[in-house]
């Protein structure tokens, strides 16, 4: 039985991470040219820290994924709990390609904003399931809110 959790936990890091490299590879398109000659808002954290805490966010994200993969198996809800948990990752890359990819930081705070629902709905749907689960996901909460933040602070300093 614990093998089979640990599987689905390792799964589910594998596919947060996956996700988690795509986006990198369209940030890694525009976080030296265009992003640098953006004006940010003056709490906007050195460059260097995104990567370590997105990996460490992500593996987070895989570790609540996988144990709501495990628990949800054999629960009325559990299914409900992954597509939303698949519907706010779905999200968390496009944010990614449409803010560095297109260049769109005012199309990225829609999406960032949707995003944030979205995450909310699936804390709300793993606590059914699992509530360390729904626990593991706050930090990951936090930060969207900080970036939606930053993301804000960049339309209103460069668009508006």
């Amino acid at each position: 039985m614990k093998s089979k959790l640990w599987l689905s936990i390792v799964f589910g890091i594998a596919i947060c991470l996956g996700v988690g490299f795509l986006a990198s590879l369209a940030t890694q398109m525009s976080v030296n040219t265009w992003y640098q000659t953006l004006e940010k808002p003056f709490f906007t954290p050195p460059d260097w820290l995104f990567a370590p805490v997105w990996s460490l966010l992500y593996i987070l994200m895989g570790i609540a994924f996988g144990r709501v993969m495990y628990f949800g198996l054999h629960h009325l809800w559990g299914r409900t709990a992954l597509y939303h948990f698949g519907f706010q990752l779905l999200f968390n890359g496009l944010w990614s390609m449409v803010f560095f990819g297109l260049r769109n930081p005012v199309l990225a705070l829609l999406i960032i904003l949707i995003l944030l629902y979205l995450i909310e709905r699936t804390i709300k749907w793993f606590r059914t399931v699992d509530q360390l689960s729904s626990q593991i996901l706050y930090p990951y909460l936090i930060w969207v809110i900080f970036a939606t933040l930053l993301n804000g602070g960049i339309v209103l300093l460069n668009f508006l």
